[in-house]
C-alpha cells in the first residue's frame, strides 16, 4: 500500500440536481473525508466542475476514481495530484487590529499580497487568495495577533500551460464564453 496524501480530483459532471448529493455520498460510503470541495460553471452549457481534495492512498484513489465513473451524472474524472497544476483557494481572516498594531498588520499583509476587505474601530479583515500552504502561513503569522474568524473557500485547480483537453472529454467541443456585450 502506497502513503497517504492528498488527492485532487477535477470532476465533470452534468450541471443537474441532487449530483453533489450522489457525489459526496460516494465519498462518504467509502468512508473518506473531504478536505476540500468546490462546485462551479464550465465554458459548456449544462456541465458542472468539481474540484475533491481527499486525503488517499494512490491504490484507494484509483478506486474512488472508477466508482465515481460509476454515477451516471459523472462525465469525466481526472486525478491531477501528480500533474503540474495551479492551485488556489480563497480566505477571509478577521484579526484584532487595536490601532498601535494596524501598521505592523498591514505591514504582514503586504509581504503576504494579503487586500483590505474591511477594517472597523478594533479589526481588520483581509482577504488573501493563494496556494493553501501560503494562506497557511498568513494564519500563522496572524495567529499571535487574535483571529477573531476565519472563513476559507475550497481549493479549485487547473492544470498549467496548454494542455489539451483529451477526446471525450466534457469541454472538447465547448464554445468559448464570451463576456457580455
Amino acid at each position: 500500500m502506497s502513503e497517504a496524501s492528498y488527492r485532487t480530483f477535477v470532476v465533470y459532471v452534468e450541471d443537474k440536481p441532487g449530483v453533489l448529493n450522489r457525489v459526496s455520498s460516494l465519498f462518504r460510503r467509502r468512508n473518506f473525508n473531504i478536505h476540500s470541495l468546490n462546485v462551479g460553471n464550465t465554458n459548456e452549457v449544462g456541465v458542472s466542475r468539481m474540484t475533491i481534495v481527499i486525503e488517499s492512498d494512490v491504490d484507494k484513489a484509483k478506486r474512488i476514481e472508477s466508482n465515481l465513473y460509476k454515477l451516471v451524472n459523472v462525465l469525466w474524472v481526472d486525478d491531477i495530484t501528480d500533474l503540474p497544476s495551479v492551485d488556489i483557494a480563497l480566505a477571509l481572516v478577521k484579526v484584532a487590529a487595536p490601532p498601535a498594531r494596524r501598521a505592523e498588520l498591514l505591514q504582514v499583509a503586504d509581504v503576504f499580497k494579503a487586500r483590505t476587505a474591511d477594517m472597523s474601530v478594533d479589526t481588520i479583515t483581509f482577504e488573501i487568495t493563494d496556494s493553501q500552504t501560503r494562506i497557511d502561513a498568513f494564519l500563522a503569522v496572524l495567529t499571535p495577533f487574535g483571529v477573531e474568524e476565519m472563513v476559507q473557500t475550497g481549493t479549485i485547480s487547473m492544470m498549467r500551460g496548454s494542455v489539451a483537453p483529451r477526446p471525450g472529454h466534457p469541454t472538447v467541443n465547448a464554445r468559448p464564453v464570451r463576456a457580455a456585450e
